[in-house]
């Protein structure tokens, strides 16, 4: 079983979301992509981690509200113990929420990288933009936007399921992300997956240079069975 240091190299550095995402397809998992509108921050930035679900919700805060729950009193609820109880190679996942402000910023992922997190994935804003992008920190959002979740929104639980588009993702899935998507691979498939997936390439490296080579599309598709 390789571990979690190889796994993880292999992705950033052999493989990418669209042949890891036809390994999936082919193992019935068909719908392990997250929304196309999940994006990052920067172009060639990858994100390659386990997931550490971070769930949000609304509050519209008011001095003169007589706040039920405990929590509700905490500005911005969880999430700064959420923020530090990251782990090595893991990725700040925050979803929930009406997504109507900026969930992540330069000084959580300043954090986040004392923490060794490898990454953030963001089912909504982020800010600090031009920050974020000095510290090289891996960040998928569905967009850039400054206003402030501190009186507009919690983290309510941390390190539990949560679900994206109707894709359940539970702590410890691993998360994969580049410029053409962001999938979420079940631990329990995960050595087998990225196993095939590499042989995948292989294999469409031989198509390539067949191609190149003047084999035709039917030729190609027939011999290797990819394409």
């Amino acid at each position: 079983m390789l571990s979690d240091e190889k796994l993880f190299k292999i992705l950033r550095e052999d493989l990418f979301t669209a042949v890891v995402g036809d390994i999936l397809d082919a193992e019935g998992l068909t719908h392990q992509f997250l929304p196309p509108d999940i994006k990052p921050l920067r172009s060639d930035m990858v994100l390659v981690g386990r997931a550490m679900p971070v769930l949000e919700a609304d509050y519209f805060v008011d001095k003169d509200i007589e706040w039920k729950n405990p929590l509700s009193q905490k500005p911005f609820g969880l999430m700064f113990q959420a923020l530090d109880d990251l782990k090595p190679n893991e990725i700040y996942l925050a979803t929930g929420g009406s997504g109507t402000y900026a969930y992540w910023g330069e000084l959580m992922a300043t954090r986040a990288i004392k923490l060794g997190c490898t990454g953030a994935l963001i089912n909504g804003f982020s800010r600090d933009t031009n920050g974020v992008l000095e510290l090289n920190f891996p960040t998928f959002t569905k967009g850039t936007y400054a206003q402030d979740q501190g009186v507009r929104g919690k983290v309510v639980d941390y390190r539990i399921p949560v679900e994206i588009a109707g894709i359940r993702i539970n702590p410890g899935d691993i998360i994969f992300g580049d410029i053409d998507g962001v999938l979420v691979i079940p631990q329990m498939y995960e050595q087998d997956v990225i196993q095939k997936a590499l042989e995948k390439v292989k294999t469409e490296n031989k198509v390539k240079i067949a191609i190149e080579q003047g084999m035709s599309a039917v030729e190609a598709f027939e011999k290797f069975g990819v394409f």
